[in-house]
């Protein structure tokens, strides 16, 4: 006697038609290839309350800087590029006199050469107490004024950059020994009255003699220098 229930199941399956290939989840779980992808939806409530948090957030900033800007135009950034510092040179060498055992020079310059600095040094490093004065041109240059009563060879040449002696210069009626390195810098040299003043920097020779001609003026006002002490050099 056969197996009527397995001639019944083949009897169910219609020759020809294969089935789901294995481990595929059925027609039910396929999508076509020429189907597009879903997109999201966002609802219309949903874009608009979006929206407005944008806006308001671009409504607070111009708010923000609404009111700031008042504030930034009334206190303008300061303009450093001309500031000139209040140096008063003739003040600082009076009180210089006392401790440098000489009036030290304090030349008239009016509004033409600007003090940027004006001290005593006591010397403590180098040996020699020296008056120094730093003046910016009206070519906007520098040139550094030093007086002492102390110079020596040794000092003298640190003062000058090592620089040769490259001949004289009048100023102020008296001549001047010029020292110039060949590369910008120069130095101009005076012994008078029993003080050594030595002019310094890259300005030019004509702005040296105008500073060296109101430092003659000044030596000239000024008692003369008592004899000076000896110099000590540097360890």
């Amino acid at each position: 006697m056969g197996d009527y229930r397995r001639v019944n199941e083949l009897q169910d399956t219609p020759p020809g038609t294969p089935g789901p290939p294995p481990g595929s989840a059925g027609p039910a779980a396929q999508q076509p290839a020429d189907q597009p992808p879903v997109k999201p939806v966002i609802r219309a409530a949903a874009a608009k309350r979006a929206n407005a948090s944008v806006i308001g957030m671009i409504i607070a900033l111009m708010v923000s800087i609404a009111a700031f800007l008042p504030v930034l135009l009334m206190n303008p950034t300061p303009d450093t590029g001309g500031y000139r510092p209040d140096v008063n040179v003739t003040a600082v060498a009076r009180n210089a006199a006392g401790v440098a055992g000489f009036t030290p020079a304090a030349p008239d310059t009016g509004d033409t050469f600007r003090p940027n600095y004006a001290r005593w040094e006591s010397g403590s490093s180098s040996g020699v107490a020296t008056w120094e004065v730093g003046y910016l041109t009206p070519k906007d240059s520098f040139i550094g004024l030093v007086q002492t009563r102390q110079a020596n060879p040794t000092w003298l040449l640190q003062q000058t950059g090592n620089a040769p002696v490259t001949g004289t210069r009048a100023a102020g009626g008296r001549e001047w020994e010029l020292r110039d390195t060949g590369k910008g810098e120069k130095s101009m040299v005076l012994d008078y009255r029993g003080t050594t003043v030595v002019l310094t920097g890259p300005a030019s020779l004509e702005e040296f003699s105008v500073l060296a001609a109101a430092v003659v003026a000044s030596l000239e006002r000024n008692p003369a220098a008592t004899s000076s002490p000896k110099a000590t050099t540097a360890p």
